[in-house]
């Protein structure tokens, strides 16, 4: 019979913070894939486990999941953890469920922390809906795409974050998204948490009086209906009501039904897109 690949999620600081049932699972385990066995080495101390350990990250991904995964046909029951929290969040977890999958192994999660939900429920900020970006792109041109698509995002977003960047990461929102709310956490979990409110430019303030320090997690208000029909509109300005009807027209829609929808976007009546195109 194959093994059973279990998904353990570790605590995000405070090491009380794991389950009886991940602690029994990284017991009977044949094998625990951690991301980094130098860090997971302290948490198994802590608890007397002594079950045999082997790196699974970011830069061993594909091979290591496909030795994991033969080690899992072959029977071995396979405990998986991440860094902190909880396994394929902002890690390389799920490429080794995929493969699991794909395989016909059986996968399992053993919920327990995970600091962007931790973060959520601490920021005061709207919870029913929400967009989770963990840590945004180094490279420009796809980092500049993201940042911009929060301008129209009415959920909630949650982002990570690391000392040496949060103050250009802040400045950056701050460019996009003008000074909505933002609640900033810190060491989660630890014994310097911390939970600031802010507004983006008072939180730009701060830090440039405070060096940052320690892991953190930004939690960012959506903007509002009204702000997304705003922008929704504006972004139409930039072009002539005949260039908006052209968009539509040569997507096959009538010309009735283009002048309805420029109308509606642009938030004019319809008899004014109507004289501007008898002007052409």
């Amino acid at each position: 019979m194959p093994g059973i690949l279990y998904l353990c999620a570790t605590p995000i600081g405070n090491l009380e913070d794991i389950t009886l049932r991940v602690l029994r699972t990284l017991r009977e385990a044949d094998i625990i894939a951690a991301e980094d066995t130098r860090n997971t080495i302290k948490l198994l101390n802590h608890f007397n486990i002594k079950t045999p350990m082997t790196s699974y990250h970011e830069y061993n991904k594909y091979d290591k999941a496909e030795y994991l995964v033969n080690k899992l046909l072959d029977g071995s029951d396979i405990a998986l953890v991440t860094d902190a929290g909880t396994p394929g969040i902002s890690d390389p977890g799920e490429e080794i469920v995929k493969k699991a999958y794909q395989a016909g192994i059986e996968v399992t999660s053993l919920p327990g922390a995970c600091a962007c939900i931790t973060a959520l429920t601490l920021s005061g900020l709207a919870t029913r809906r929400f967009v989770f970006e963990a840590f945004l792109p180094h490279d420009k041109k796809e980092r500049k795409t993201i940042l911009n698509s929060f301008k129209e995002e009415t959920r909630t977003i949650i982002i990570y974050e690391s000392p040496h960047h949060l103050k250009n990461t802040l400045n950056e929102l701050y460019n996009v998204l003008s000074d909505r709310k933002i609640t900033i956490c810190r060491e989660l979990t630890k014994l310097h948490e911390t939970v600031q409110l802010h507004t983006i430019s008072s939180a730009i303030q701060y830090y440039t009086q405070n060096q940052p320090k320690g892991e953190y997690v930004l939690v960012i208000e959506g903007c509002t209906l009204q702000e997304l029909e705003t922008i929704q509109q504006n972004k139409w300005m930039d072009i002539s009501i005949l260039e908006h009807m052209d968009i539509y027209l040569s997507k096959g829609m009538a010309k009735k039904e283009a002048m309805k929808q420029v109308a509606s976007d642009r938030g004019i009546p319809r008899r004014e897109v109507y004289n501007s195109l008898l002007k052409q």
